[in-house]
């Protein structure tokens, strides 16, 4: 019993940390990308895409998170 409780302890803790830096490059993502098309309006479709493709990249890496909160819960 205390190992499979170790396992959940260890797929929280991996969940938790993996999502606090993605969550935080998303925010300033999108603080910068409100900023540059405040500051040049007809821009707003390229920074758009460069935001948009960021946020994919950081969410990406939350997705490996959960991934390997998953394999440790299962296996």
């Amino acid at each position: 019993m205390e190992a499979e409780s170790m396992k959940l302890l260890a797929a929280a803790i991996v969940i938790g940390v993996g999502a606090i830096g993605p969550s935080l490059g998303i925010g300033l993502i999108g603080s910068k990308a409100v900023e540059a098309i405040g500051r040049n309006p007809e821009a707003t479709s390229k920074v758009q895409t460069a935001m948009i493709l960021a946020i994919v990249f950081a969410e990406a890496i939350a997705i490996y998170a959960l991934v390997v909160a998953l394999i440790l819960k299962f296996v």
